[in-house]
């Protein structure tokens, strides 16, 4: 199988976008995600895929904690930067209002819906990890349409 041809493949699938925040000690990590879905009700859980490579994979083993911030289209601008590699750290959440949940970790205000959670497994999957997490807290802080990923671009309903 060509990968080239894989990713196109897959890429016909919708996703929803958003942005998956840890905290190990006082430095912030964050990453923009479209591999996040729910996995269960009874327990509450969900999941996201982390490549291994990336520097958020470790910090967010690490520190077994997590939110996410389901994105609306006004938050284009955070996703694209989140998707990048290599951003210094300090900082990186300033430009966008956010607070701390219970856990610690950075929600952003903006956001369709937030969750906080607590990793409960972490799976193979090849070149990335399927982190799994017990749902500790929710909110819907904002709403408008959400910010979606099709055929390699953002889009809107």
């Amino acid at each position: 199988m060509d990968p080239g041809t894989y990713r196109k493949v897959v890429g016909l699938f919708t996703t929803g976008v958003a942005i998956v925040t840890t905290r190990v000690g006082d430095i912030d990590h964050a990453m923009t995600v479209n591999s996040f879905t729910s996995v269960s009700l009874d327990p509450l859980l969900v999941l996201f895929c982390a490549e291994k490579v990336a520097r958020f994979h470790d910090a967010v083993i690490e520190a077994g904690v997590w939110g996410v911030s389901v994105l609306p289209a006004s938050l284009e601008d955070a996703s694209r930067f989140f998707a990048h590699r290599g951003r210094p750290l300090n900082g990186q959440l300033a430009r966008w209002s956010h607070h701390r949940g219970d856990s610690g970790v950075a929600l952003f205000d903006g956001a369709l819906a937030t969750m906080e959670c607590v990793t409960t497994a972490v799976h193979d999957g090849g070149d990335h990890s399927i982190v799994v997490g017990g749902v500790t807290g929710l909110d819907t802080p904002s709403d408008g349409a959400p910010l979606l990923y099709h055929e390699g671009r953002y889009k809107t309903l």
